[in-house]
């Protein structure tokens, strides 16, 4: 009896696996409602959509930067955005699970997020290095995203067993 309080006391300390969940349920909200925008443009005219925005932003909608932008709207298809739209959905799904699952302390929520912070790593590798060969400019965003992963899968490796482990009689 004494083992399993002990072992409840350590589970309540955990302040940086706090702090992932809240990444992991801040990132399925803000993609979920990302998803929902997306879905709402599926049946209208991207192109004027995207006029509108620029108008709205006061920006100069005849320059060549939003020009081609607008132009390449033109060419997205409904069922390319629902695609897309649908896309991001599941994976605001999947960082909400992984969330939930985080807040309860299941095993497999915590290997859940360590694969997927682990999964992104080379990519953000490669963007910065893709990013400064192009621009000869250093990315921080994509930097700082790139240390928080390898944070987040060294942190919950590491811990695993005290985060996870739950009680055996």
């Amino acid at each position: 009896m004494g083992e399993s309080i002990q072992m409840a006391e350590v589970k309540q300390r955990a302040p940086t696996l706090y702090f992932i969940i809240a990444i992991k349920l801040l990132k399925g909200i803000a993609l979920l409602l990302f998803a929902f925008g997306v879905y709402r443009l599926a049946g209208k005219d991207l192109g004027d959509q995207f006029d509108v925005l620029v108008r709205l932003l006061k920006f100069d909608p005849e320059g060549k930067f939003f020009g081609a932008i607008g132009k390449s709207l033109d060419t997205v298809t409904p069922t390319n955005v629902r695609w897309v739209s649908g896309g991001v959905f599941l994976y605001s799904l999947f960082s909400l699970v992984e969330g939930v699952g985080l807040i309860f302390r299941v095993t497999w929520a915590g290997w859940m997020a360590i694969g997927e912070s682990a999964f992104f790593i080379p990519i953000e590798i490669y963007e910065i290095m893709h990013h400064y060969e192009n621009t000869e400019r250093f990315s921080f965003t994509v930097f700082t995203i790139l240390v928080l992963n390898i944070l987040i899968v060294c942190y919950l490796y590491r811990n695993r067993e005290r985060l996870f482990t739950h009680h055996r009689h």
